[in-house]
């Protein structure tokens, strides 16, 4: 049965369901014979149109007294069938190397051959990372298309039509002009839809690839990570924005990480703020960093997805997710994290 909350709506998600799903995965993971099996069966029970899948995306309609414990659970769920999934794809890919060597003649007189596995990148493995940190709150990921409507990445944000950011030196426009198409410049528009397709409140956290016209270089990339968050709903203030920003640093930089907010200006949000972390134990010694910006919804913005701003507030914020691994790891240079260097994954421990 379903569990309900103090006003008597039900949970369509329940600690049951979550189990039956992990278990219906795992079953198939250890009937999978190849590693090819193992790939079909995991697209199955944890890709899109899964049962998870299907179970997950009613986060929505979760009670909001009960999104903590129910995103936790879901994000321990999950942990367990990709943890059954990396064992299983780990056992068979051996199986089958052991199962080769039999079957092939081995000259033992020539040089061997050193095969590397490969391995997830830290960038894609610290924004599941993050995905996990905001799915234990209760927030839901949220994700878009990386080619971009004008209105969606500039317009409905509350950028100018003569803001430096829309000139063809900052933004990667696409034929024909009159289509209004772009490579999205940051991860906001998802943010946009999301309040466009959601029934309030919305909690979701975006990440996902953007792409600016920079050169490469040792802080600069064109394309590049961000991870933004939007959350709307009755009586948000600042408090509730550093209080969760204060949870996030400190899951992604260690219980001594501290945050302060710094006066800006966003043109989506109102007040806005700068946000650094403080990094006590960099290379050459403690110090503030600029992390990210942050601020309260601008009226405006809600005003064009069709909310009353008098009757809801938010806030939103955004980081570089290759500058959060920059500081986890002082890592000096970003080019190395785009190069495809294998040592560079290696000290990660992704590669034997």
């Amino acid at each position: 049965m379903n569990e309900t909350n103090s006003s008597g709506e039900p949970n369509p998600i329940t600690q049951e369901a979550a189990d039956v799903a992990v278990a219906a995965a795992l079953a198939a993971f250890a009937a999978a014979t190849t590693v090819a099996e193992l790939k079909l069966a995991r697209g199955e029970h944890s890709g899109e149109g899964s049962a998870f899948a299907r179970l997950n995306a009613l986060m929505r309609q979760v009670p909001k007294e009960q999104k903590a414990e129910t995103g936790k659970f879901m994000g321990q769920a999950r942990g367990r069938i990709e943890g059954s999934y990396k064992q299983r794809e780990a056992e068979l890919a051996e199986a089958e190397a052991a199962a080769r060597l039999l079957e092939e003649t081995v000259d033992v007189t020539e040089a061997p051959i050193r095969r590397i596995p490969g391995s997830r990148h830290p960038l894609t493995q610290l924004q599941d990372e993050i995905g996990d940190v905001f799915i234990g709150m209760g927030w839901e990921i949220a994700d878009g298309p990386e080619l971009e409507h004008e209105w969606f990445n500039f317009d409905a944000l509350g950028f100018d039509p003569d803001h430096p950011a829309r000139a063809m030196q900052d933004t990667f426009f696409v034929d024909p002009p009159e289509r209004h198409l772009l490579m999205r410049t940051h991860t906001s528009p998802v943010q946009v839809r999301s309040l466009l397709d959601r029934d309030l409140p919305v909690y979701v956290v975006c990440p996902g690839r953007t792409f600016r016209t920079d050169e490469l270089d040792a802080t600069h990339t064109p394309v590049f990570s961000q991870v933004e968050g939007l959350a709307i709903d009755r009586g948000l203030t600042m408090a509730h924005l550093r209080g969760t920003l204060e949870h996030f640093a400190r899951q992604m930089f260690g219980e001594e990480a501290k945050i302060r907010l710094r006066p800006n200006f966003f043109p989506f949000t109102e007040p806005s703020a700068e946000m650094d972390v403080w990094q006590p134990h960099a290379k050459g010694g403690a110090r503030w960093v600029e992390w990210g910006g942050c601020g309260m919804v601008d009226p405006n913005v809600l005003l064009a997805a069709g909310i009353d701003p008098d009757e809801y507030q938010g806030f939103a914020f955004g980081m570089g997710i290759e500058r959060t691994l920059q500081f986890r790891h002082d890592l000096n240079d970003m080019r190395d994290m785009v190069e495809g260097d294998v040592r560079f994954n290696k000290q990660f421990g992704g590669l034997v």
